[in-house]
């Protein structure tokens, strides 16, 4: 048995005290990866601080058609919040293919964005893994990769991001607003995830202490006509071997507004802008979409249990925007 303090926030400045005044503290929220690998000996932290009673659970709406969520709205508010549905189709759909019901009802949006891979080697203690422990190799590379990354992966990590939401939030230009001891910052939701690099340990661009309080999703005319695609193994509680968040604008025949991004695929939620820079202007249609996802595609490094991941890719790209152009697809 490892000592594991606990102790519950009444309010941000305490938490962040709280964590800042031990290197070895986190914060706690809805707990549904975090108290997983505690139990599994993969995390150790020696104080646990609850955020749960902090006011941060708000869905709302801002005029021009925007969208703030306090991160610790529950994943089931937010799936079925009016707003989301009506503006954001593809959150709402992420939302409710991310987890089970249960689960939903327990996590915060801003513990899912700080969940942590589910490589099987980081979560097993025996096995050598660089996020664990930097320097110590990663097992995935040589051992069974097949839900691995083929988009920003390298010699350290080929781990992927597991979040559903993250990616939609992702092809929408979220931004993520922190509260730390170094004051509140805002950062763009490609610059919140992390590559690998050299760093495999440091997934998100946050510092010690440092608490997601809102996310920020810009208003985006175009994701009215928005979907999430998540292709796995089993039609239930499976992360994604492939996702892909999409939305089109179509105006005379040609894509004249399209967001794109691929979950299950990169070491974090993968902005495919090269699809999106080549399809602006062009006919929309099959031929187009296929050239788009190829281009995108062109820069995977897969290995020889993922390679399948890089076809699979390209046609659910495809598929997600023939759905939204083409009513009859569906």
């Amino acid at each position: 048995m490892r000592p594991l303090s606990y102790a519950r926030a009444a309010d941000a400045d305490a938490a962040i005290a709280m964590v800042a005044g031990r290197p070895d503290s986190a914060f706690l929220a809805g707990g549904t990866t975090e108290v997983d690998l505690v139990r599994q000996d993969v995390l150790r932290p020696g104080l646990l601080v609850d955020i749960n009673d902090l006011p941060l659970t708000w869905i709302e709406d801002v005029p021009g058609g925007g969208l703030r969520i306090g991160a610790l709205a529950r994943m089931s508010d937010v799936a079925r919040a009016p707003g989301v549905v009506a503006r954001f189709p593809m959150i709402a759909q992420a939302l409710l293919l991310g987890a089970s019901a249960q689960l939903r009802n327990m996590a915060s949006m801003g513990g899912n964005l700080c969940q942590r891979v589910r490589c099987g080697y980081f979560r097993d203690t025996t096995s050598p893994c660089n996020k664990r422990e930097p320097g110590s190799g990663c097992s995935a590379i040589e051992g069974f990769h097949r839900g691995h990354a083929i988009l920003g992966a390298g010699d350290a990590c080929i781990a992927t991001h597991p979040s559903d939401v993250a990616v939609a939030l992702t092809a929408l230009d979220a931004v993520v607003h922190t509260r730390g001891p170094g004051g509140e910052r805002a950062l763009r939701i490609d610059d919140f995830f992390l590559l690998p690099g050299d760093t495999p340990d440091r997934e998100r661009a946050l510092e010690h202490a440092e608490l997601i309080t809102e996310i920020e999703v810009p208003a985006a005319p175009v994701a009215r006509r928005s979907l999430y695609l998540k292709v796995r193994d089993r039609q239930s509680y499976e992360f994604a071997l492939v996702s892909v968040a999409a939305a089109v604008t179509v105006d005379d025949g040609a894509v004249t507004g399209v967001r794109l991004a691929l979950g299950g695929v990169g070491t974090k939620p993968w902005r495919a802008r090269r699809a999106e820079h080549s399809l602006l202007g062009r006919p929309a249609g099959e031929a187009a979409f296929a050239a788009a996802a190829a281009e995108e595609l062109a820069s995977a490094t897969p290995r020889p249990m993922n390679a399948f991941k890089v076809e699979l890719a390209k046609r659910a790209i495809v598929r997600s925007l023939t759905t939204l152009t083409n009513p009859d697809a569906r």
